[in-house]
């Protein structure tokens, strides 16, 4: 007996029940979905069914006895022969959880005391009077862990087919020998694979599934990218000229938009400006204002843009920005900008509230041209009493 058991017992006999009767197997059923958040183990549901089968009738009812009193020899007949250190550990385990209370005889045994009707005055043994009292309790916790269950099985069920189609699309790419970095799209592949747990939960199913899905869209698009070039040059063969484009800047979409219109396309993002970003900012003068995110590329360091755009993917889930915000600063910026900006918000996440909301508003202006990464970039570096500079 310790004083937090004294104390709910305490609660449970003021907790006032409505004076309707409970079914003890549906309270008994919840008790079993709910035996996680409860810290019971199968082998206590077992017992606590043996006691219930010695309550008459199927009803917890208010006038009716809810003491039981069976020996130890008859619970573990009840409880499939169960031994009697296993028997009182189970025990021991539905009184810690608040499910039944002791209710000892003065010498300590288990027994009724009838009056002259042979109605049973007084009872000693186990009550299960908090059965009936929690109830409500006990319902509203197992509709939770349903729902966590389902919520579990979707994210399970998500991951399991973005998986496969990502394995699919990757295999293609490089068995037709696509235009592409196919090598990289499989090592972030097994990268995010080789973190898969066994026993995963919730939150690093969804974790996982950010990143899978944010690789199958990286994919797809260089899928349609190729789709587009392919189809621009059939164009041109059929014309049987070179096409000409009054527009300074390349039609072939890094990250295309999806159509917003039928017969409408968003702007084209320019594929020359995005290749020349990593020489306005060199990787060096990168890592050393941001150098918290070298620890997330391949054996703790990064070497090249490829894998500081695969360690920005890790971070960016670490800081729960949402797959969605992360390719709208793609598209807007470019994968490197994105990139260096998720590694520049890693490094001041502990003045950043949402780093997702932060990285939406640095979209926001970058698309109006109110943004450019040197002023971030630069405080970081002065703030570590580096130098840096942009070199042309």
């Amino acid at each position: 007996m310790t004083l937090a058991l004294v104390k709910r017992q305490q609660l449970t006999d003021e907790q006032s029940v409505p004076d309707v009767s409970i079914d003890k197997w549906r309270v008994f059923r919840d008790v079993g979905q709910a035996r996680s958040r409860l810290g019971l183990q199968d082998r206590a549901l077992t017992v606590l069914n043996a006691l219930l089968a010695f309550l008459p009738g199927t009803e917890l009812g208010s006038d009716k006895g809810l003491v039981v009193f069976p020996s130890n020899a008859q619970l573990s007949a009840r409880a499939h022969g169960m031994a009697g250190t296993t028997l009182r550990k189970n025990l021991a385990a539905l009184v810690d959880a608040g499910i039944i209370i002791r209710k000892d005889s003065p010498n300590g045994k288990r027994y009724a005391r009838k009056d002259e009707q042979g109605s049973i005055e007084d009872a000693y043994g186990f009550n299960l009077a908090p059965l009936r009292a929690r109830a409500a309790e006990f319902a509203k916790l197992a509709q939770e862990v349903a729902a966590e269950l389902r919520r579990y099985r979707v994210f399970k069920d998500r991951l399991t087919i973005v998986r496969r189609d990502v394995r699919k699309l990757i295999s293609v790419g490089m068995e037709e020998r696509l235009p592409g970095d196919w090598e990289g799209a499989e090592n972030c592949f097994t990268e995010i694979v080789s973190r898969f747990s066994r026993r995963p939960t919730e939150s690093e199913l969804s974790a996982r599934l950010d990143e899978m899905t944010l690789l199958h869209e990286q994919v797809v698009m260089m899928l349609e990218t190729n789709e587009e070039v392919q189809k621009h040059d059939g164009n041109a063969i059929a014309s049987g000229q070179h096409i000409q484009n009054s527009n300074t800047e390349s039609n072939t979409e890094l990250e295309p938009r999806f159509e917003k219109k039928q017969g409408e396309r968003s702007a084209p993002i320019n594929l020359a400006k995005r290749q020349g970003e990593p020489e306005v900012f060199p990787l060096s003068m990168v890592l050393r204002a941001c150098p918290g995110i070298a620890a997330f590329g391949q054996g703790g360091s990064i070497g090249s843009w490829r894998e500081m755009m695969m360690a920005a993917v890790t971070v960016r889930s670490m800081l729960g920005v949402s797959p969605s915000a992360y390719e709208e600063a793609c598209e807007v910026m470019g994968e490197v900008a994105a990139a260096i900006a998720v590694a520049c918000i890693y490094e001041r996440a502990g003045q950043i509230n949402s780093a997702g909301g932060y990285l939406r508003d640095l979209t926001a202006k970058a698309k109006r041209g109110e943004f450019s990464l040197g002023p971030m970039l630069f405080a970081l570096l002065r703030a570590s009493h580096v130098p840096g500079r942009i070199s042309a």
